[in-house]
């Protein structure tokens, strides 16, 4: 069963549970729990996802899962509270502002990885706008979305960018680094 087959009812509930679980969060500082079997056979099936938070066009919180470990529907209430309340970049979403705020919702692909002999021949093979990048070097990990190839159209600037998120100098390459790829549906 494929995400790609969402009915417009799927994405709603996806969006009203995701806004729901920040309202309830405020009040009891956990997610909003879900009964998968209440919802569509493909809103229960496992799902990554990430829910990324906008504040007048401005990031205010992502979190989210590179791996499909429980209910779609689950993950998005548990990431939504997570991005509104976790995310370390940013203080909590107050009440006021819940209002204001506009969800998105990105559900992952399975990864695939990327086979490459060089960085010049990885950049090659980036697809700008449909790739989301995993990069993993020993204990340095990060992942862009496909959406922040909105900010950093060129694959140079993708990469430089991601390696820093990771934790890496942009002219960093270690000897085990890897990339993998995933592509997002987005609600």
């Amino acid at each position: 069963m494929s995400f790609i087959n969402l009915t417009s009812n799927d994405k709603y509930e996806l969006l009203k549970t995701a806004k729901n679980s920040i309202i309830y969060g405020m009040q009891q500082q956990c997610f909003l729990p879900v009964e998968p079997d209440t919802f569509s056979e493909l809103l229960q099936t496992q799902g990554a996802s990430f829910v990324t938070l906008h504040l007048n066009n401005k990031l205010r919180g992502c979190i989210g899962t590179l791996q499909a470990c429980q209910p779609l529907i689950t993950d998005v209430s548990s990431h939504a509270y997570a991005a509104a309340f976790e995310d370390p970049r940013f203080n909590h979403v107050t009440e006021h502002e819940i209002e204001k705020l506009k969800i998105s919702i990105s559900i992952l692909t399975s990864t695939k990885s990327i086979n490459f002999v060089s960085e010049s021949d990885l950049l090659k093979k980036l697809q700008p706008g449909i790739d989301g990048i995993i990069l993993e070097a020993g204990n340095h990990k990060a992942t862009f979305l496909p959406s922040v190839w909105e900010q950093l159209p060129t694959a140079n600037l993708f990469l430089s960018h991601l390696k820093e998120k990771a934790g890496l100098n942009k002219n960093d390459w270690p000897e085990n680094i890897k990339f993998l790829r995933y592509e997002t549906i987005n609600i």
